[in-house]
């Protein structure tokens, strides 16, 4: 069994690429614009919703598995016994696996919440939304990554610092999804708080539970 090894270069190689990306996103899919129009512009003068929240979403999954699998503790034992064609995944891998699994499912399901109440039309208007709030976290995740691989901090402040930031965001983005002016989520009080119950904190707790126990 092949087990390819973790260094440092290739967490550069993933910063750079995810500003090239970027960087291709503001030139060709929003219209020459920067990150301030980006960032202010409206739902109605958008263009290329989905495929700028598609491609901010993978760049952003892969940042977030970047950062956290360099505190992975251990791969789960299905993870370690599981090769193909002789490769296995490292923790790397594993995270960045159950990142995508994980916003995968997330995906189709509140697709299938904003069908089954009616809400359709606002679902282009969620992931417009998200794409700004991913965009945002993935330029903090590229300096969290340079900091954590290429700085001499203590990482079990740095790590600490990282659960008390992720918190702190993951707070502001039930509040900033609650009250958007494009109002994104549904009218009713016990949607909301199915939406953010269901498909918020308690997928964010089992993805937590999978890669760190």
């Amino acid at each position: 069994m092949v087990r390819l090894a973790q260094q440092n270069d290739w967490v550069i190689f993933i910063i750079l690429g995810a500003i090239l990306v970027f960087i291709i996103v503001m030139q060709y899919l929003q219209r020459q614009s920067g990150l301030g129009a980006f960032f202010t512009q409206n739902f109605i003068d958008s263009g290329n919703i989905f495929p700028t929240w598609l491609i901010v979403s993978v760049v952003y999954a892969v940042l977030l598995a970047t950062f956290v699998s360099s505190y992975i503790p251990i791969l789960p034992k299905f993870i370690e016994e599981f090769s193909l064609f002789g490769y296995s995944l490292n923790k790397f891998g594993f995270a960045l696996l159950a990142v995508s699994v994980f916003y995968i499912l997330k995906f189709f399901f509140t697709f299938f919440l904003y069908s089954s109440i009616g809400q359709d039309k606002k679902w282009g208007r969620l992931y417009f939304v998200s794409s700004k709030f991913y965009m945002a976290v993935s330029i903090l995740l590229i300096i969290a990554n340079m900091v954590n691989y290429y700085f001499n901090i203590d990482r079990e402040k740095l790590f600490a610092i990282s659960v008390l930031s992720a918190a702190m965001i993951f707070i502001f983005k039930n509040f900033f999804y609650s009250f958007n002016r494009n109002y994104i989520l549904p009218n009713e009080w016990y949607y909301k708080f199915l939406y953010i119950c269901t498909l918020q904190f308690a997928p964010v707790l089992a993805l937590w539970k999978l890669l760190f126990y």
